[in-house]
């Protein structure tokens, strides 16, 4: 999977999520973003969770060390759904070996 890593500006993350800069900062101590290397802009590693980073912020005013416990379990439930879908697909594929349908192949995950 490809990385994608957003830079964006406090100016932006205003414009565009309504984050102010206060907001940004305790963002920042709880190590939800990482500061780039430029003043008062920060790096988004994963673009698809800031947006929801920033709703549950919005709708549930939730503290920065909430939503970190939030997202982390978030990505947990992502991993543990992948690896449940790989033994899913290995669990029918043994199956079919055993009934005859076909060779079981080492797929590494």
């Amino acid at each position: 999977m490809e990385a994608h890593i957003l830079t964006l500006t406090f100016q932006e993350c205003s414009t565009r999520y309504g984050l102010e800069p206060a907001v940004l900062h305790e963002f920042l101590q709880a190590g939800l973003l990482r500061a780039a290397p430029t003043p008062e802009t920060v790096f988004v590693d994963e673009p698809d969770e800031l947006p929801r980073l920033i709703r549950l912020h919005h709708e549930l005013g939730l503290a920065p060390e909430a939503l970190d416990v939030i997202l982390a379990m978030r990505q947990r439930l992502v991993r543990l759904q992948a690896t449940l879908a790989y033994e899913t697909a290995r669990a029918r594929q043994l199956e079919d070996f055993l009934l005859g349908g076909g060779e079981v192949l080492n797929v590494e995950s």
